[in-house]
């Protein structure tokens, strides 16, 4: 199969949010397809009326585009294919590989306890099967696959290896119920089929659905594509991921403020390796990431790993860039737009920011200099450190600072000598002074916040706070 011909799908079902299992299934499907010429398609499997929702397909459609992954052509849904799917299940019937089935739900009911009571495994087998269509009862029916009745079922799976699915322990699945409504098992091969689809890449949740789903292929006479059920991502504790492990959906991630390079990043790591690489670009990724670098355990979420690497991307990431991610993170989560001027003041002072900050609320806290207005409130713990003696210093600083010339080397032989003067360590006096100029006590270096926020601004706040 050549490159150009690989073509992958995610196919959400629009019930809720995007879960962050199903992010990454996304993920892996758009990096196989892309790091080869490939194409990654949409699917809304909205079949489920009751419980699908335009505001979840919105949800599903944001989180996507939040993490990057942009797919080929307009979404699909699987509700508006309804006919299509149907149209198959008389070709089934029409090429023999399916039946009408009149049994009703009693019947079928009283054969399967029968069956258990007998000892055997109670699957259903309907006496429709090879009925004469002369002896058709005027009533509905429904359409079900001619299931192999006996042998084996065999999936060669990229991740899972070789599976095997005993066909006496899987019944002729209905296809097309008595309503003309098309079964989730029947939509889902139409679809993928119609789609060109070449690789499944789903999770292995699924994996017992793909012995069905080859016998729809197999009775349409339809290519099977490459199976690749992938595991779920468990809690830390090992256990299904859930509510009490933190958050679930895509785009909570986003509002707690991780960088969505970060978090493609760490997703793609999640349960996929190559070598020792741990940190990396998504160019890097699209070169690197291949099926056989997917690990058949469940992968764990942690937390601090999630951290550490959003920390690395967002030291790495160019200032604009950063500036624009941060900008759309306020807007996400329903904060000010920054003004003009704190736009100008982030993006020179974002040298001094982005180290150490794992998330964009830190880097927030650590902006806050830059960010706030005077007169500067201090926090508790920076308004203990203004006390007079504290006041009287930087009184006389501000005197030694109006002449200065603002560069670095300079200004570290004003506040190096002022120290000295005052009979304390530089940390002493650097202590009231990030009090002074942003309020808080864990700040960039006082340097660094002088020559961001400049000659007068600086003199004003520590003119403020000495009193």
């Amino acid at each position: 199969m050549s490159q150009a011909r690989i073509v992958t799908r995610f196919a959400p079902s629009p019930t809720g949010y995007l879960h962050i299992g199903g992010g990454r299934t996304a993920l892996f499907n758009w990096l196989y397809a892309r790091g080869r010429g490939g194409k990654f398609l949409l699917r809304i499997e909205d079949t489920d009326r009751e419980r699908s929702t335009p505001e979840a397909t919105a949800a599903i459609l944001r989180g996507l585009t939040w993490l990057g992954l942009d797919w080929d052509g307009e979404v699909v849904s699987q509700f508006a294919r309804k006919d299509r799917h149907a149209e198959v299940a008389h070709q089934m019937l029409a090429r023999g590989t399916a039946y009408k089935c009149f049994s009703t739900k009693e019947e079928i009911g009283a054969f399967r306890a029968a069956e258990e009571a007998a000892g055997r495994y109670p699957i259903f087998l309907s006496p429709w099967r090879d009925a004469d269509p002369a002896t058709y009862p005027d009533r509905p029916y429904v359409i079900r696959m001619k299931a192999p009745r006996t042998g084996e079922t065999i999936i060669s799976d990229r991740v899972q290896g070789k599976v095997t699915f005993r066909n006496d322990q899987l019944d002729d699945m209905i296809v097309l119920r008595s309503d003309g409504v098309p079964t989730y098992m029947l939509a889902v091969v139409v679809d993928d089929h119609d789609m060109g689809v070449t690789h499944v890449i789903r999770g292995d949740d699924h994996l017992a659905n793909a012995a069905r789903q080859t016998m729809v292929y197999d009775a349409m006479g339809w290519p099977v594509p490459v199976w690749a059920h992938i595991p779920l991502i468990h809690g830390p504790d090992g256990k299904k991921l859930s509510k009490r492990h933190g958050a679930l959906g895509v785009e909570e991630y986003q509002m707690m403020g991780y960088p969505a390079a970060g978090m493609r990043n760490y997703l793609t790591r999640l349960g996929w390796a190559h070598g020792d690489a741990e940190i990396f670009s998504t160019e890097e990724a699209l070169a690197m990431f291949d099926l056989d670098g997917i690990g058949r355990a469940p992968a764990r979420l942690d937390f601090k790993k999630l951290e550490h690497v959003c920390g690395q991307h967002i030291a790495r990431t160019e200032d604009a860039a950063l500036l624009h991610e941060l900008e759309a993170y306020l807007a996400a989560s329903g904060q000010p737009a920054l003004t003009e001027g704190q736009h100008a003041l982030m993006l020179k002072a974002m040298y001094c920011l982005k180290d150490r900050a794992k998330t964009f609320p830190e880097l927030l806290e650590k902006a806050r200099f830059a960010l706030t207005a005077r007169p500067v409130a201090p926090d508790a713990a920076a308004a203990a450190l203004l006390d007079p003696v504290s006041r009287g210093i930087l009184k006389t600083l501000t005197l030694q600072l109006q002449n200065a010339t603002w560069e670095k080397a300079e200004l570290e032989i004003i506040l190096t000598a002022a120290a000295e003067q005052a009979g304390i360590g530089f940390g002493k006096l650097a202590q009231p002074l990030r009090a002074a100029l942003a309020g808080r006590t864990a700040t960039p270096s006082v340097y660094d916040m002088m020559l961001v926020i400049g000659r007068d601004e600086t003199i004003a706040r520590l003119n403020e706070a000495a009193g």
